[in-house]
C-alpha cells in the first residue's frame, strides 16, 4: 500500500489503483496519522483535530472512521484478525506505513535527485487540509523543500550548461515566489547564459523594483554583483573553475587533485563563495569514496575545517549526505588526527539536530584533540562543541569560554579564521547578557581581522549586531542586504521578518501577516492567529507544535511560544516553554544570536 499527500490525500493498492477512502473525515484521520510518522495519535487528539468544537458522539465517530479505513486499506483481512496497517496501540491509533510519497520526496532531495523529487509533487502538500493546524508544520516544511529542490535543479542545469532548459521553470518559480532572491538570481543567470543579456538585466531590474516597492529593501549583494557582472560581461566563476581544474588535471594525479580541491574549496568558503563550495564539496567526497581508499576519503571529508558560527545549515540535504559519508568512513579510522576531524565534521554538519550522536561526536573530537599537538584540529573540535552547545537555553557563559579559548589559541598559532570565530562567539555571548560594551569590542576586533584577511562574511554578523544596537526597522532591513555574493539560505530565509516581528512585539505594534517567516513560521504562527482574534485556532496550533530545534534562536522561538501560550491560556505549553527558558533567566531572549532580541527572558518566566 502506498500513500500520497503531495496533493490530495490518496492511497494506492499494490496494483497502482486508487483506494476508495470514503468521506473527508476518513481522509483527515488518515492524513493526521501520516503526519505522525508511525507514532500513536490518541483517539481524543483525533477528536480535537477533526472538530474545533466536538459534538456528542465524536469519539464513536472516530472509531467508525478507523474501522472503515481498515476495510479500505486491508480488504482481504479476515474477520477478527489483527490489522497490519492501521493499528490500535494504547489509547489511540498508528499507521504503520512504509511508502509515502512525501517521505520518498524528502529522501530524493537529500540525495540530490531533485528532478526525481519534483516529479512526485502532484500539488500542495496535504492540499485537502490546508487550514488544519495539525497539517501546517508539515505543509510548510515540505513546501520549503520543494522550493529548494526547484532552485537546486536549476543550479545543476546551469552548471551542466543547460541554461535554456532552466528558464521556463525559473520564470514560473519567481512569479509564484517573488520574495526568493535566489530564484531571481538563477533566472537572470540562466537568461544571460542563454545569450539573452537584455532579458537578464530586465529580470534583475524587475526584482529590484519588487523588493524596493513591496518590502522597502534593496536587493542583496548577490543580485547586485550579478547585474554588474552582466553589464561588464564578466566571465562566470564556473568557467574560471573549469579552466583551472582542466589545467590542474593535466599535471596531477586523481588523489592529489581531490585533496587539493578541498583546500581550494576551503579558501573559497572563507572568502564568501559559498555557492561554489556547495556545488563541488559533495562531489569531491563522492569521488574520494569511489576510489576505494578510506584514508583518502577521511582526509577529504575532514580537511574542510571552515569555521561555522551559524547554527542552521545552508543546505540540510547536503549536510546530511556529508554526515553519512563521515559515518561510513569513521569505523575505518584509528589515526587520532583523522578520527578527530571526522568527528568534528559530524558535529558541525549536524547543526540543528537534537540527536545524541552529534553531541557525542563533538565531545569525543575535543577529547582526542586535546591529546594532540595540533592547534588547527583543536580549534576545529572546539567549533563542533560550540555548535552542539545550542541544545539548551542559557549557555552564554559556556560559549564565552569557548570563544576565549579560540581567540587565544588562534592568536598563538596564526589561525585568523578561528580568531574571527572566537570574537563572533564572544560578541554573541556578551549580547545575550546585554553587555554591549564587550560586544562592541568583539565586533570591532572581528571586523578588523575580516578586513585584514579578506573574510567578507564577518560583516554579515557585525552588521546585524549593529542593527540590534540601533533597534529600528530600517536598521534591520539594511542589515538584511549586507551579505556576500553567495546566498546563505540557512541564515537569510525568514530572518528579517522574524527580527521585525521581535521589534513589533517589544514595541507593541502590529505583526506582519503576509511576511515570509520561512523556517521560523511554526513558532510565530500562533501569535499571528491571536493577532487576528483566532484564539481557538492558535490553541490548536499550540497543542500540536513540536519543540523548537537547537540553535542560536532557541530562546527566541521558545519566547514566542510562551507569549502565544499565555495569550491563548494554553497552560501545558506555557509550562514547557518556561521550563525550557529557565536556564536563561538572566539573559535576553534571542540576543544569543547577535541578530535580534525579544527582551529579557525573565519577562516570560
Amino acid at each position: 500500500m502506498e500513500f500520497g499527500v503531495l496533493g490530495s490525500v490518496v492511497a494506492w493498492d499494490d496494483a497502482g489503483e486508487l483506494v476508495a477512502l470514503k468521506g473527508p473525515r476518513h481522509r483527515a484521520v488518515l492524513a493526521r496519522l501520516i503526519v505522525a510518522r508511525g507514532r500513536v495519535v490518541p483517539a481524543t487528539r483525533l477528536v480535537d483535530d477533526l472538530w474545533g468544537d466536538p459534538p456528542d458522539g465524536a469519539l464513536s465517530a472516530v472509531r467508525t472512521f478507523v474501522a472503515a479505513l481498515r476495510r479500505s486499506l486491508e480488504p482481504e483481512r479476515a474477520p477478527r484478525t489483527q490489522p497490519q496497517l492501521l493499528v490500535t496501540e494504547g489509547p489511540g491509533y498508528a499507521l504503520k506505513a512504509t511508502s509515502v510519497d512525501a517521505w520518498r520526496f524528502e529522501d530524493a532531495v537529500k540525495a540530490g535527485e531533485y528532478e526525481a523529487a519534483l516529479k512526485l509533487w502532484r500539488g500542495p502538500a496535504y492540499a485537502d487540509f490546508a487550514d488544519e493546524p495539525w497539517a501546517q508544520g508539515e505543509r510548510a516544511r515540505l513546501t520549503e523543500l520543494r522550493l529548494l529542490a526547484v532552485e537546486r535543479l536549476a543550479e545543476a542545469r546551469l552548471t551542466a550548461g543547460e541554461a535554456a532548459a532552466a528558464v521556463a521553470e525559473l520564470d514560473a518559480h519567481v512569479t509564484d515566489h517573488p520574495w526568493r532572491e535566489e530564484g531571481w538570481r538563477l533566472l537572470a543567470l540562466s537568461l544571460y547564459q542563454s545569450g539573452r543579456q537584455a532579458d537578464a538585466l530586465a529580470v534583475l531590474r524587475r526584482a529590484r523594483a519588487m523588493l524596493v516597492e513591496q518590502l522597502g529593501i534593496d536587493p542583496g549583494t548577490a543580485l547586485v554583483r550579478l547585474e554588474a557582472d552582466i553589464l561588464n560581461q564578466a566571465v562566470e566563476p564556473t568557467s574560471v573553475w573549469s579552466a583551472t581544474a582542466a589545467a590542474y588535471q593535466r599535471t596531477t594525479g586523481a588523489k592529489a587533485q581531490l585533496e587539493s580541491t578541498v583546500g581550494m574549496l576551503r579558501s573559497l568558503a572563507v572568502t564568501g563563495e559559498l555557492a561554489e563550495v556547495r556545488r563541488h564539496r559533495l562531489a569531491a567526497i563522492a569521488a574520494a569514496e569511489q576510489l576505494g581508499d578510506p584514508d583518502l576519503a577521511a582526509r577529504v571529508i575532514g580537511a574542510y575545517d571552515v569555521p561555522a558560527i551559524w547554527t542552521r545549515s545552508d543546505d540540510e540535504a547536503e549536510a546530511a549526505a556529508i554526515v553519512r559519508a563521515a559515518e561510513r568512513v569513521l569505523p575505518t579510522q584509528d589515526h587520532p588526527a583523522l578520527r578527530a576531524r571526522l568527528l568534528a565534521t559530524i558535529a558541525l554538519e549536524s547543526r540543528g539536530s537534537s540527536a545524541a550522536r552529534p553531541l557525542e561526536a563533538a565531545r569525543e573530537a575535543e577529547q582526542i584533540a586535546r591529546t594532540l599537538d595540533d592547534p588547527a584540529i583543536l580549534a576545529f573540535a572546539l567549533n563542533g562543541v560550540f555548535i552542539q552547545s545550542c541544545r539548551q537555553a542559557g549557555q552564554s557563559e559556556t560559549r564565552d569560554r569557548i570563544g576565549a579559548e579560540l581567540i587565544a589559541l588562534a592568536a598563538r598559532h596564526a589561525l585568523p579564521a578561528y580568531e574571527i570565530l572566537g570574537h563572533l562567539i564572544r560578541l554573541q555571548s556578551a549580547c545575550a547578557i546585554a553587555d554591549h560594551t564587550a560586544a562592541d569590542e568583539h565586533a570591532a576586533a572581528a571586523d578588523a581581522l575580516g578586513a585584514r584577511h579578506d573574510s567578507p562574511l564577518v560583516g554579515v554578523f557585525t552588521s546585524w549586531y549593529a542593527a540590534l544596537r540601533a533597534d529600528t526597522p530600517s536598521a534591520y532591513a539594511q542589515a538584511a542586504t549586507h551579505h556576500p555574493a553567495t546566498a546563505m539560505p540557512g541564515l537569510d530565509h525568514g530572518l528579517l521578518p522574524l527580527a521585525l516581528a521581535a521589534h513589533s512585539l517589544r514595541h507593541e505594534t502590529s505583526l506582519s501577516q503576509t511576511a515570509d517567516y520561512g523556517p521560523h513560521t511554526p513558532w510565530i504562527q500562533p501569535l499571528l492567529m491571536i493577532a487576528q482574534g483566532k484564539y481557538s485556532y492558535a490553541a490548536r496550533l499550540l497543542s500540536h507544535i513540536a519543540p523548537p530545534p537547537p540553535g542560536l534562536l532557541l530562546e527566541a522561538h521558545w519566547a514566542l511560544l510562551a507569549q502565544a501560550a499565555k495569550a491563548a491560556d494554553h497552560q501545558p505549553l506555557l509550562a514547557k516553554a518556561q521550563a525550557a527558558l529557565r536556564p536563561a533567566a538572566s539573559e535576553q531572549a534571542g540576543a544569543q544570536s547577535g541578530f535580534l532580541t525579544l527582551g529579557p527572558v525573565a519577562n516570560y518566566l
